[in-house]
């Protein structure tokens, strides 16, 4: 019971910091604190995310990959650096296409990549991987989560449908921070 009331508090005290990290993206710095932001955003995801059990890939590590430009530059590595998971370790992975990114947990597509949307996320439909994005389209496209930039602050949009037919399930804590968008998933 006690193992159980830990869990509960880290997970209230996690929420409390992805709640937190939402309200801080100050328009002062907008790129270095927007992708700041981000970056705790996707570390944070692996907390709130349970993918199918025996999926391809390192067992002991979660890979957070970056498809296209990447704006974090070295933000993201020091983000997870020494940090896990349900005793599995952060790997950051730059890919240049869906068949590598097939082997992340998570993929953030940058904004660089929208003209490829449609069909990187078609060939990630069922691949079990959290596709996270930051452009206008994202979650119409199919993807699962998209971190708007709105008035200075990063917004959570998910969309469920997405989400479900990846076979990923999102926590109600992680779920009651977003706008949730329940899109038809676009045939391949």
């Amino acid at each position: 019971m006690a193992l159980l009331g830990m869990r509960n508090l880290a997970l209230r005290l996690a929420v409390a910091a992805l709640a937190g990290a939402a309200v801080h993206a100050d328009a002062q710095e907008p790129v270095t604190d927007e992708y700041h932001v981000k970056a705790a955003f996707l570390y944070n995801f692996a907390k709130f995310v349970e993918w199918p059990p025996g999926l391809p890939g390192a067992p002991s590590s979660i890979a957070i990959c970056v498809l296209g430009q990447n704006p974090f530059g070295g933000m993201l590595e020091d983000t997870v650096s020494g940090k896990n998971v349900d005793a599995k370790t952060f790997v950051v992975r730059r890919v240049s296409d869906g068949k590598a990114a097939a082997l992340c947990q998570i993929l953030f597509v940058s904004s660089s990549e929208r003209t490829r949307l449609g069909a990187l996320l078609g060939e990630l439909r069922t691949a079990h991987v959290l596709t996270v994005g930051e452009s206008d389209g994202f979650i119409e496209e199919g993807g699962i989560v998209n971190l708007k930039l709105d008035s200075g602050k990063i917004q959570i949009q998910i969309n469920i449908n997405a989400a479900d037919q990846a076979g990923l399930r999102i926590s109600s804590k992680l779920l009651s921070l977003a706008q949730i968008v329940r899109k038809p998933v676009p045939a391949k």
